[in-house]
C-alpha cells in the first residue's frame, strides 16, 4: 500500500548529521583539501608576509613559475582579495582581504578562545588560571581555570583588583607609554596592602621595566599575604596588550624557584591567545 503523502521517515540520532555537512566532514586528510585554493591561500599569506611584492619576487620566494602565480593573482584580483600597484608592479593584499579578517575581528571572543588555553595552563602548572581585562584603575577578572588543590587562588568572575597589585594589573600596566603612566599615578591611590605592596611610584616604575624585559609580571604578596601571581600580557590584531593571564597560587607552592617554570608555562599561554586574537 502507498505510504500516505506526508509521511516522515526519522532517522535514529547516532545516523543523524548537521545538513550541509558530508560524511566525511572531520576529515582532513589530502582527498578532501583543493590544492589549487590552497596554493592561492598560500600565496595570500605568502604576500602579506612579504608586504608586497612583484610577481619575479614572488615566483622566487615560492619557487613557483610565474605564469601560474600571475593566473592566481589575478583570480584573487577579480575578488579585490589582491591588488597591483601598476607604477612599480607590485601585488599588495587588496580590500577584498581586509573584509574578510574584520568579520573574523568582529566574532573573536576573548573568552570563548580563552577556555580551552587557561585548561591547558591549570593543567600544566597544577594552579588556578586567570584571565583578566583593564577597567579603570582596577582589573576585571572575567574568567578562571580552578585548580583542583586543596588550597587555591580564587578570583571569581566579576572580581576587581588594583592595577597596582596585582600580576595581571601590572602585565597591563608595564605595556603603558610614559604619558599614560604619568597619568595613571595622578589618578591611582598606591594603597598599602600588604608590607610587600609597591606604593613607592619610582619601585613600581623598576618593577613594570623588568616586567617588560622578562615578559611577564610577579606579584609577590603585593595585594594579598600567602598568595603570589605570575602573569603575562595578552596583544589584539593591533597589538595592543587588551587582557592579562595568569597563574595564582599559595606562596608555599609559588617560591623563587618555581618562577622561571611557571613564567614559561604562562608567556606560552599568553602567546596562544595573541595568536587566537590575531595579534602579529
Amino acid at each position: 500500500m502507498a505510504e500516505p503523502e506526508n509521511t516522515r521517515i526519522d532517522v535514529p540520532n547516532e545516523e543523524r548529521r548537521p545538513r550541509g555537512r558530508p560524511r566525511a566532514f572531520n576529515d582532513k586528510t589530502e582527498q578532501n583539501t583543493i590544492k589549487a585554493l590552497d596554493r592561492a591561500l598560500i600565496v595570500l599569506e605568502t604576500l602579506a608576509e612579504m608586504q608586497g611584492a612583484t610577481l619575479t619576487a614572488l615566483a622566487e620566494r615560492m619557487e613557483q613559475s610565474p605564469a601560474t602565480l600571475y593566473r592566481i593573482l589575478v583570480t584573487l584580483e577579480t575578488r579585490g582579495m589582491v591588488e597591483t600597484e601598476h607604477a612599480t608592479q607590485t601585488w599588495h593584499i587588496g580590500p577584498g582581504a581586509f573584509l574578510i579578517g574584520s568579520v573574523f575581528l568582529r566574532r573573536t571572543s576573548l573568552v570563548e578562545r580563552s577556555r580551552p588555553i587557561m585548561r591547558d595552563l591549570m593543567a600544566a602548572t597544577g594552579e588556578t588560571a586567570n584571565l583578566g581585562v583593564e577597567r579603570g584603575l582596577h582589573v576585571l577578572f572575567i574568567s578562571q581555570a580552578e585548580t583542583h588543590q586543596a588550597i587555591r587562588a580564587f578570583f571569581p568572575p566579576g572580581a576587581m583588583s588594583p592595577l597596582f597589585a596585582s600580576g595581571v594589573g601590572k602585565a597591563l600596566l608595564s605595556q603603558y607609554g610614559p604619558t599614560a603612566f604619568e597619568r595613571y599615578l595622578r589618578d591611582a591611590e598606591l594603597e598599602q596592602f600588604t608590607p610587600q605592596t609597591l606604593t613607592d611610584p619610582e619601585a613600581l616604575r623598576t618593577d613594570l621595566a623588568l616586567t617588560r624585559t622578562r615578559g611577564f609580571s610577579y606579584d609577590d604578596e603585593e595585594r594579598n599575604i600567602g598568595m603570589r601571581c605570575i602573569a603575562a600580557p595578552v596583544f589584539n590584531a593591533h597589538g595592543e596588550a587588551v587582557a592579562g593571564i595568569s597563574v595564582s597560587g599559595p606562596s608555599s607552592r609559588i617560591g623563587a624557584s618555581d618562577l622561571d617554570r611557571l613564567a614559561v608555562a604562562v608567556k606560552t599561554a599568553a602567546a596562544r591567545l595573541s595568536a587566537a586574537l590575531g595579534a602579529p
